[in-house]
């Protein structure tokens, strides 16, 4: 009997053996023990995936200390067969997951966890580097190419990067000190989030922080929607932009807080002639419900990039705190383009330099090559129903001498001042609009209505607003 036990114990032990070879050599991943996923996470999307795979079904540690590149990289480029049978979906379990840049595929989604946190490799190797965008014609931070964002994605349909609360941190501190001394003079630095000519993108319930430079960048994209985000980065980092909608149409931007070094939401379409050539604008955003601090920047900045056109933006129910200024339409003479049709609505703020800010000399320019007859065209400006409490100046608005920012309306505006607010507080130069219900009193460019007036705004949806998500298990 105790033979036939032993002689049973090696069969099944070689038998075992076996099946673990031809796994091997099969290429399929074999896993003796992996972190413990949160099976049976509910969440919303554009889409539910028919397959489902685990980072550390390709290798990857979650150590915080082993580079995990590869296994993201290969991760990709294995699962996109079966993304195209249904989808399929990459799970991100709680873990510390170092990776430099990998770029996503289609019908594809990125799932990250709670307590799942990918940290963004400060070793600039594990950046491939990239050509400048066409509608600016250098990398934003210098002349030259770029660095590819941490995940990227280009010619891309239905992506997905969620989660329930998992984080993405950008681990900018090396990025920022180098920048600030110098250091990155022919390349710009990497974005944390970057998709380029894609369309139905979601950016969904995670935390991002500390991002090099931009943390979320969608460009020449449509149907889009970032929802639900936190993104996080020292008041004083420079150029951590919370989320830049470029060049894209139809995009939602709903129940985000951002706190930043930089713009919470800067709306771009290319950068003087290149953009003026590439001639794709943004168009139909809808931003609501947006919680910003930003004591250097802005709630929500038009421009400056803006030399492919900016119009049929609404942005409502948005609370801006600490924040240099609400609503800033930032251009320059050789920008061209358009920022028109802006509404907004219901915004409460609490210590703010300025409520309203227009300036049409913000003069950085791409190169010598931009055209002085290139001007901009800032018209039909909404605001509406607005608080502020402990401001220092209400509006500084300044246009371009023979070329006015007009259509400015104003309506039931109560704004209460600093202890030490400015003395003057309307600096209106070559403007022209109208104001009802208005406190301060306005600039007389701005005049008074006899008849009381409410500002424009929508009454329709864009096309993004009404799109049903589905109820999907990761």
């Amino acid at each position: 009997m105790e033979l036939f036990l032993r002689s049973r114990k090696f069969e099944m032990i070689r038998t075992t053996f076996c099946i673990l070879v031809v796994f091997a050599l099969a290429g399929i991943p074999v896993m003796e023990s992996r972190p413990k996923t949160q099976a049976g996470i509910k969440y919303s999307a554009l889409n539910c995936r028919k397959h489902r795979a685990v980072i550390t079904d390709f290798g990857a540690v979650g150590d915080g200390k082993t580079s995990n590149t590869k296994a993201f990289r290969e991760a990709i480029i294995k699962l996109s067969p079966m993304a195209a049978d249904g989808g399929v979906q990459l799970i991100v379990p709680p873990g510390k997951w170092l990776t430099g840049s990998f770029n996503l595929t289609s019908h594809f989604t990125l799932f990250i966890q709670k307590g799942a946190i990918l940290l963004a490799s400060q070793d600039e190797s594990e950046y491939p580097v990239v050509p400048p965008l066409p509608s600016y014609g250098r990398g934003r931070d210098a002349p030259g190419p770029r660095f590819a964002s941490l995940i990227s994605g280009t010619n891309l349909t239905d992506v997905i990067i969620t989660g329930n609360n998992g984080t993405i941190n950008g681990q900018g501190k090396y990025w920022w000190a180098k920048f600030k001394s110098g250091g990155f003079k022919s390349i710009t630095r990497p974005y944390l989030i970057e998709i380029l000519f894609s369309n139905n993108l979601q950016i969904s319930n995670v935390t991002l922080i500390n991002s090099p430079s931009w943390h979320i960048h969608p460009v020449y994209s449509n149907n889009v929607i970032v929802k639900g985000v936190t993104i996080l980065a020292p008041i004083d980092s420079p150029n951590t932009d919370g989320i830049n909608p470029d060049s894209c149409t139809n995009t939602l931007i709903e129940d985000c807080y951002i706190v930043s070094g930089d713009d919470c939401i800067a709306v771009k379409s290319g950068w003087d002639e290149y953009g003026i050539k590439f001639a794709m604008p943004t168009q139909q955003l809808s931003i609501r419900r947006l919680t910003c601090i930003s004591p250097d920047s802005a709630g929500v900045a038009l421009g400056s990039e803006m030399s492919g056109g900016i119009k049929d933006v609404r942005i409502e129910d948005t609370t801006l705190i600490q924040t240099q200024s609400a609503i800033r339409i930032k251009t320059a003479v050789g920008r061209g383009g358009y920022v028109k049709d802006i509404f907004a609505r219901r915004l409460t703020m609490k210590t703010m330099k300025y409520v309203f800010w227009m300036s049409g000399a913000y003069n950085q320019h791409v190169d010598d090559k931009w055209d002085p007859k290139a001007l901009p065209v800032v018209t039909n400006i909404n605001y509406r129903d607005m608080t502020a409490e402990n401001v220092t100046i209400a509006a500084r608005l300044e246009g371009i001498k023979k070329d006015p920012f007009t259509g400015i309306c104003m309506s039931n505006v109560s704004i209460s001042l600093a202890p030490k607010a400015k003395k003057l507080q309307w600096n209106c130069t070559d403007i022209a609009g109208v104001t009802s219900k208005v406190t301060p009193k306005p600039c007389s460019l701005l005049p008074e209505k006899e008849k009381p007036v409410d500002c424009a705004f929508p009454e329709d949806k864009i096309p993004i607003e009404s799109v049903v998500m589905k109820k999907c298990i990761a």
